[in-house]
């Protein structure tokens, strides 16, 4: 029976799947397993990390272990899981997850966007990789990790099986409101979603998004603002101009935009003043424009 030690480098605020997969593995082997101990020895320690250096430093103590196995994007677009633990149901009693159930239904996206790490780390084609059951199992709320959930062929059969669930469904990184139909609407609106979420990224792609947002405005069942959010990517190949545009135009459409910002230790103070504005949603409804707004400042 090995010791297993688990280090979360980016945090324990949001629970990462990769571990919770790997506590269930080795518990089902019979291992102990626990969150890592400067003060113990482990037969392996994993250590899991998201995001890269500018945003979360890497763990620096000494770990006694005969072996360290690191993981997870921040370190390396290519390191995966072994099939046999990719594919377990998660350990959920190592994160107070609050009866909530975290995973993919599928995984790549066939966009490619520059500034996004998805094409490169799982392809430029969205494909099933599981059922709802390998990680939901009655949870009252489900978080879905999807990258593009709609681009997949069989999107429709995935949002049937989020529909039969009544629980409450998070598309947590969003969904493409490029791909949006009647149909797919209509399963969404099966669906509870208390917030759905959108992105508007580049000027170049203004038709195809204000055409999805303008579908899900008439099909939608989602009508409150405050509940349909669009991500919008600043500091990144948009002027400020373009950012104004974006913002007010979503507004206009009955959106609420949240500016996200590209690099963010390379932006500028109006940058960063823009997404204080926009995304304190009291002073943003308030303050009708961003430059009144900057005469407060």
């Amino acid at each position: 029976m090995a010791k297993i030690g688990l280090i979360d480098v980016d945090s324990h605020h949001y629970p990462n799947l990769a571990l919770m997969k790997i506590s269930a593995y080795h518990k089902s082997k019979g291992d102990t397993v626990e969150w890592w101990n400067a003060f113990m020895s482990y037969d392996r320690v994993y250590q899991a990390k998201i995001f890269t250096e500018d945003y979360t430093k890497d763990n620096e103590y000494f770990i006694k272990a005969d072996e360290v196995i690191k993981g997870g994007t921040g370190y390396d677009l290519k390191n995966k899981l072994p099939n046999e633990i990719e594919h377990i149901f998660p350990d959920y009693s190592i994160y107070p997850t609050k009866d909530t159930a975290y995973g993919f239904l599928t995984r790549g996206c066939p966009r490619g966007c520059h500034f996004c790490i998805v094409a490169e780390k799982e392809g430029r084609k969205s494909i099933q990789v599981a059922d709802l059951t390998e990680f939901w199992n009655g949870q009252k709320n489900i978080d879905v990790l999807d990258p593009n959930l709609l681009a997949c062929k069989n999107h429709i059969t995935l949002l049937k099986q989020l529909s039969e669930t009544n629980s409450t469904v998070n598309p947590n990184q969003g969904l493409d409101c490029r791909l949006l139909t009647e149909d797919n609407i209509y399963w969404l609106n099966q669906i509870k979603i208390k917030t759905i979420h959108y992105a508007w990224d580049y000027m170049r792609e203004e038709m195809s998004v204000i055409k999805g947002l303008e579908l899900y405005n008439k099909y939608g069942k989602i009508r409150e603002k405050r509940n349909k959010v669009v991500y919008v990517l600043v500091n990144y190949d948009t002027t400020m101009e373009e950012n104004l545009y974006r913002i007010y135009k979503l507004r206009d459409m009955g959106y609420a935009p949240y500016v996200m910002i590209y690099n963010k230790p390379s932006a500028s103070k109006e940058i960063k003043r823009l997404q204080r504005w926009t995304n304190n949603r009291y002073i943003f409804w308030s303050c009708e424009k961003f430059e009144d707004y900057m005469k407060i400042q």
